[in-house]
């Protein structure tokens, strides 16, 4: 995006017109805006460098109102270029850290549900929180179980506590004997690799393996000629992606209306959206602000989504909120990415309290 430069006197403006729509919802008039920039010039000063700034894309006319309104490309230009640095303060800090342990970390979707939660009571906005792609998880060990006479339990253990389940289906009942001689090959060859890498490597790590007779090798022939299924992550999960609380964004005059609400409504229906957006953008930033316009898709035009990645075990998550572009953008920043910083800490320590505990019981 090629952004036209502004004079020290219209970045001063447009903060102050950017400030004033946050807090007011308001359209900025020219005399409001000549009393707060502290320039020492006229209202018409200021209305003429309004004017300006709307030639260049920054600001427009909502209605015959001699007041202004920001526009996408100002919001922009102010995150990159006028925010101020902002730190939560203690008491956010200490809300966000008990909204996320109050009752122990427990699952990570229970844990993710919570930190959409409380990110969407800080900010007043929609919080969002997704669990980390499983494709990128090593696994650790797996199970075999069988749970009927033509059918197999597989249980993945993966990094950062994850478990996946699938179920293998068999042409007959499979011996005990079996079963425990595949479970040690396949763990012998796969523990350690990411659930892409096995599906990559697959044939080549079970190529010469000979288990002791014909029923543990008719099964391993199945985790070879079925492996890209078996260790293929599920596309969207039912609890991949976590959101707060829509009434929170609902009062927001942006969807007081109601078309407003009935775009808010069908954002919280499209998880599978919602996925899609939230994967591609830790792809450019740690932390990312994507602002109306921006959005590739256009469903999601009316809004702003703040992202942070959150790691644990060599995986990657994302938490943030969806609000209106009118967004308190350096409060709601410093609060995304302090709940991302929070939750890989709190998760680092449980993988390692984890792998402790697993280390000293073997």
């Amino acid at each position: 995006m090629v952004v036209a430069s502004l004079t020290e006197r219209e970045k001063t403006v447009l903060e102050v017109v950017v400030r004033t729509y946050v807090e007011t919802a308001e359209p900025a008039g020219s005399r409001m805006v000549a009393r707060c920039c502290g320039l020492g010039v006229s209202a018409a000063t200021v209305r003429n460098t309004m004017s300006d700034l709307e030639e260049k894309g920054f600001l427009y006319h909502p209605h015959t109102s001699a007041g202004r309104i920001p526009t996408d490309l100002a919001y922009r230009f102010y995150v990159d270029s006028l925010m101020p640095a902002s730190r939560v303060s203690a008491t956010e800090q200490r809300r966000l850290r008990r909204g996320l342990v109050e009752e122990g970390l427990g699952p990570l979707a229970l844990l993710m549900r919570r930190a959409a939660q409380v990110l969407g009571l800080l900010t007043g906005d929609l919080g969002v929180a997704m669990l980390p792609r499983l494709d990128d998880a090593v696994l650790h060990r797996l199970e075999l179980m069988s749970i009927a006479a033509d059918k197999v339990l597989l249980v993945l253990h993966l990094s950062g506590g994850g478990v996946r389940t699938v179920y293998v289906d068999l042409r007959g009942s499979m011996p005990a004997e079996a079963l425990t001689s595949v479970t040690m090959i396949l763990n012998e060859r796969l523990a350690g690799q990411t659930l892409r890498a096995i599906r990559q490597t697959l044939p080549d790590r079970l190529r010469d393996a000979s288990p002791a007779d014909d029923s543990a090798s008719e099964l391993l022939n199945i985790f070879l000629q079925s492996g890209d299924d078996l260790f293929q992550p599920p596309e969207l999960a039912d609890d991949e992606v976590q959101l707060g609380r829509a009434s929170l964004l609902a009062s927001q005059p942006e969807f007081s209306t109601g078309t407003g609400l009935k775009s808010l409504l069908e954002l919280t229906e499209r998880r599978d959206l919602l996925a899609d957006v939230l994967r591609r953008g830790t792809e450019q930033s740690p932390l990312r602000v994507t602002i109306g316009a921006e959005h590739r898709q256009p469903e999601l035009a009316p809004f702003t989504l703040v992202t942070s990645e959150y790691h644990v075990a060599g995986l990657s998550g994302v938490v943030g909120v969806i609000g209106p572009t009118r967004m308190a953008y350096e409060k709601v920043t410093a609060i995304v990415e302090s709940a991302s910083t929070l939750l890989s800490e709190l998760l680092s320590a449980e993988a390692a309290d984890r792998n402790r505990r697993f280390t000293q019981g073997n």
